[in-house]
């Protein structure tokens, strides 16, 4: 890039944003080239100017974010009360369309709902700080209750609708809930826990055709049913809970054991939505407008899907279409029939959708933005080339982390950058780690080590719990929070969030996500921790030794699960085993590749080492182990010979 001209650009920028006076002006770079001049780096003085327009401007969406903040805490806003201020601005636009039955409920419909839900909670004689879980597949009546519950300051625990047995017993657990509602859909599962919840919970199923028979045994009422009988008028209520209080809880995988649940608070959810929001404004890069038609087809449990995707509606007046399943073959007939101009993704859907046969709907949609994370590079440029897709928004971030990214000029394969010019205005950082054990370095002040550009490292994020932007509010239990906390990072006596992810960062300070730490690995763009299908399919085997870890395949997102099980009998029963991981494991948990050996490494403290094991992968090593792949095409495990190694390394044979 050359420098008179990236001058040149600043100087544009900035007369354009700020219409400051050219003496003002001026003084601003003059006082950049001082501090480039005492940074004493001809390298630093190339990277400032390279990088100035778009730190200038992430500086301002910052302050600008921070000042909303201010004003939402002053004024004790909340996520209902901001609801209520758009829905009075247009009662009669299009809030929620639901596909695939066509749906749709306007502003004055959608608070109406969620009216109804407060007098049923009010009715139930729950108090602010209770908590109901919440467990069905997306749909509208989904956004009515979170949002309607929060209205009178009950919290609802999101539980993914692919858990079963003991995950899905532990969520609901973990999470304190009084009452459980679910999607008649799931009764199956909830069956299945007859007998594990606590005898006072009340479960409520959201369905005309409750299937009281199968569910007999449990105190079961009919949701529906409810809320038809309930007022459809605000209810008498002032709301004690503040703009920093909980709102709602979102399980995510850990580095170890069961999901946990993640705490969201009023005032994140809407930092997180203005963030990115002034972001696409303050770029044009993606910008969005109040006209904007955005499809949700992400699963309303994830963060991405309630925050990201409902949230531009609550906040900001969007309609959003929510699909109740993704489906690759409807997802631009979908874009076309309610004219979206806005798209959400995770890396998979893209490749999925690039998966799929040519059809004219592709060339005929309207959407110019699509905004989520996890495409990566070799799937980015065709992605956008083939669908016409105008602007990438890709961004890296977790529901309860505080180091948030966004690429916001549609640097290919980048997730966000941090400013090379200013990198303490936004404390995060990448952190020097161990090789083997991912434990953050230390030098010999005690602190941890920062990583120079090109040197992957584990992203960090400074708390500061004044700062929306930098808070951490933990999990539902203590001690899962304090396993996410570092000490003494950045200054001695410190605190900071450890995202357990290593990102890589280049010269001019973007970012580009490598690998995930600890026990996880990501599938079918969930997080799949190792520990807990280790728990699940050693229990299967009475106990066996199971060592699980992710393994690439070309051409494939994430990592697919393996399992080594340790076995030393000449019979294997593949079909009985397969039968039975399906009933306890989600999906996107269960392994594709079974490696059976005699027995799995271990240390002297019996902690299963699988270092060895990732190296090596699938392929066939020994006469002593036998090595399977599930073929999903027939169902059934089949073993990997050196020619079906060859054929899926090659991607002749695809998952």
């Amino acid at each position: 890039m050359c420098p008179t001209s990236a001058v040149i650009g600043c100087v544009t920028v900035l007369g354009a944003l700020l219409s400051l006076p050219s003496s003002w002006l001026s003084t601003i770079l003059a006082v950049l080239g001082v501090y480039m001049v005492w940074r004493g780096s001809w390298k630093f003085i190339h990277v400032a100017l390279y990088t100035f327009k778009r730190d200038f401007l992430c500086l301002l969406i910052l302050l600008r974010v921070r000042f909303a903040m201010y004003q939402n805490t002053r004024k004790r806003r909340t996520i209902p009360t901001l609801f209520d201020k758009m829905a009075a601005q247009h009662p009669d636009k299009p809030a929620l369309i639901f596909e695939p039955t066509g749906e749709v409920w306007t502003f004055r419909e959608l608070q109406e709902q969620c009216h109804t839900v407060a007098h049923w909670a009010l009715a139930q004689e729950w108090a602010e700080g209770d908590v109901v879980a919440l467990f069905m597949e997306s749909r509208l009546p989904m956004v009515a209750l979170w949002l309607g519950l929060a209205m009178v300051g009950v919290e609802v625990a999101f539980i993914n609708n692919n858990l079963r047995l003991n995950s899905l017993q532990h969520c609901v657990k973990v999470s304190g809930a009084r009452a459980l509602v679910f999607g008649s859909e799931l009764s199956e599962a909830v069956f299945d826990l007859r007998g594990s919840l606590p005898s006072n919970m009340v479960l409520f199923c959201s369905s005309d055709q409750l299937d009281k028979e199968k569910l007999c045994g449990f105190n079961v009422e009919n949701m529906d049913n409810l809320l038809a009988s309930m007022p459809k008028h605000p209810p008498t209520y002032t709301l004690k809970k503040a703009f920093d209080d909980r709102l709602f809880y979102i399980y995510t995988s850990g580095t170890t054991g069961m999901p946990k649940a993640a705490v969201v608070v009023h005032s994140r959810i809407t930092c997180f939505i203005r963030y990115y929001r002034i972001a696409a404004f303050g770029f044009h890069a993606f910008g969005l407008r109040h006209d904007d038609i955005i499809y949700d087809c992400l699963p309303l449990y994830h963060s991405a899907g309630t925050i990201m995707g409902v949230g531009q509606c609550l906040l900001f007046g969007l309609t959003v279409v929510i699909r109740r399943k993704f489906s690759a073959s409807r997802f631009w007939d979908d874009c076309v029939k309610h004219n979206c101009t806005v798209i959400q993704y995770i890396g998979e859907i893209c490749r999925y959708l690039l998966a799929q046969p040519v059809r004219p709907s592709e060339a005929h949609h309207r959407v110019r933005v699509a905004i989520g994370n996890g495409l990566r590079p070799s799937v980015w440029e065709e992605f956008v080339e083939r669908f016409g897709i105008k602007h990438v928004g890709e961004f890296y971030g977790a529901t309860e982390c505080n180091c948030s990214l966004i690429n916001i000029d549609g640097t290919v394969g980048s997730c966000g950058f941090n400013s090379r010019i200013l990198p303490s205005f936004y404390p995060i950082s990448l952190m020097r780690v161990e090789e083997d054990s991912r434990e953050l370095l230390r030098d010999a002040r005690g602190l941890c080590i920062p990583c120079q550009p090109g040197e992957p490292g584990m992203l960090v994020g400074r708390i500061n719990h004044k700062d929306p932007l930098r808070r951490f509010d933990g999990y539902a239990d203590e001690e899962s929070t304090n396993k996410k906390i570092a000490h003494s990072v950045f200054r001695m006596g410190d605190s900071a969030y450890v995202t357990g992810d290593v990102l890589v960062m280049d010269d001019y300070g973007y970012m580009y996500f490598r690998d995930r730490c600890g026990d996880t690995f990501r599938w079918r763009g969930e997080n799949v921790s190792t520990t807990e299908v280790e728990g699940v399919l050693s229990g299967l085997l009475g106990h066996t030794d199971v060592a699980v870890y992710g393994v690439c395949v070309p051409g494939v997102e994430g990592k697919a699960g393996m399992a080594a099980i340790a076995h030393t009998g000449d019979h294997f029963d593949l079909d009985a085993f397969l039968t039975a991981v399906q009933k306890a494991l989600a999906p996107y948990a269960r392994p594709f590749f079974l490696r059976l050996t005699p027995a799995v490494d271990t240390t002297g403290t019996f902690k299963i080492q699988k270092t060895r094991l990732q190296k090596e992968g699938y392929k066939p090593q020994n006469s002593e182990e036998k090595i399977y792949f599930l073929n999903s095409s027939v169902g059934r495990y089949e073993a990997v010979t050196d020619e079906l190694f060859d054929a899926i390394m090659e991607g002749r044979v695809r998952l």
